[in-house]
């Protein structure tokens, strides 16, 4: 149990896990502007502006660079896992869900007169656009340097 009060006290984890649940919360905003209708789905979902994916690392890494020197190892570290997390958001899961949209409309065009084929249908919405994964790395920087004004790390 002592070491569960430790990552608790764990600042930089903390930020970082407030950055995501941050953009999880906006994606319920933005939701509600663009379809005008309240879908507490897109809380657990992939995808959506902002990428939670993008705040939780970039605030990660900043709160490593702030705590432990920009010049450091494990800032270098976290920030090359930042890139390719982000890089994998927009680039490999954005591409593997177009592609699972092609394919449920090859299965909707070639079953269609088939009612015993029952496949369920591939989650298309992935990944994120190069805009969502940007906006949620400013998140993730934004939230990071105000809770470093706000308190030290």
């Amino acid at each position: 149990m002592h070491d569960l009060g430790e990552i608790l006290q764990n600042r930089v984890l903390i930020v970082a896990l407030l950055a995501c649940l941050i953009a999880q919360a906006l994606k319920l905003v933005f939701e509600l502007i663009v379809h005008r209708k309240i879908n507490v789905r897109v809380l657990v979902e992939t995808g959506g502006m902002p990428s939670s994916h993008s705040a939780l690392v970039t605030a990660l890494a900043c709160g490593i660079g702030e705590t432990m020197g920009w010049a450091s190892p494990a800032f270098a570290v976290t920030t090359v896992f930042a890139v390719i997390v982000m890089y994998d958001a927009a680039g490999v899961r954005q591409a593997a869900g177009k592609q699972a949209k092609i394919l449920n409309q090859m299965i909707d065009e070639l079953f269609q007169e088939k009612p015993e084929f029952h496949e369920e249908r591939l989650k298309e919405l992935l990944g994120h656009t190069p805009v969502q994964v940007i906006v949620g790395s400013m998140l993730g920087f934004v939230v990071s340097f105000v809770a470093a004004a706000s308190f030290q790390y």
